[in-house]
């Protein structure tokens, strides 16, 4: 299941995506909006910002703004920050594997297979969409 923090982090970004004159938001602004705690969101916000697609302003008229084109933010990517691995076992991870202590042979395990072609279908959707595709 999707987290809260991944989701209000994708809601936060399509916010500032779809702000037209691309100006700092305050973060009180994006909260209002989306109806996200301020606290929480400011973790959020900071976690994205480190990962290179926000920008923060600070003092009268501050706020965050995209530093990329919404074009150029790719779902995927979000996703891992926020979230971590896309994979639902880690046996079935590209970026975090690691074998699981109950499985005697991953070549006959039924769940591995069925999780890999979870995962992948769910990297192909996460891969074929950035913001802007979701934003407008």
């Amino acid at each position: 299941m999707l987290s809260k923090k991944t989701k209000y982090g994708i809601k936060a970004l399509t916010f500032l995506a779809r702000q037209e004159d691309k100006t700092p938001v305050a973060i009180a602004d994006i909260a209002k909006a989306e109806q996200i705690s301020i606290k929480f969101l400011e973790s959020i916000l900071l976690l994205l910002r480190h990962s290179g697609f926000l920008g923060a302003k600070k003092g009268k008229g501050g706020g965050y703004y995209l530093i990329k084109d919404p074009k150029d933010i790719n779902m995927a990517k979000v996703y891992r920050i926020l979230e971590g691995p896309i994979a639902l076992l880690p046996c079935a991870s590209h970026n975090f594997y690691e074998k699981c202590d109950d499985c005697k042979d991953e070549s006959l395990c039924a769940v591995r297979k069925l999780m890999m072609e979870v995962r992948d279908n769910t990297l192909m959707i996460l891969e074929n969409n950035t913001l802007a595709d979701i934003a407008f």
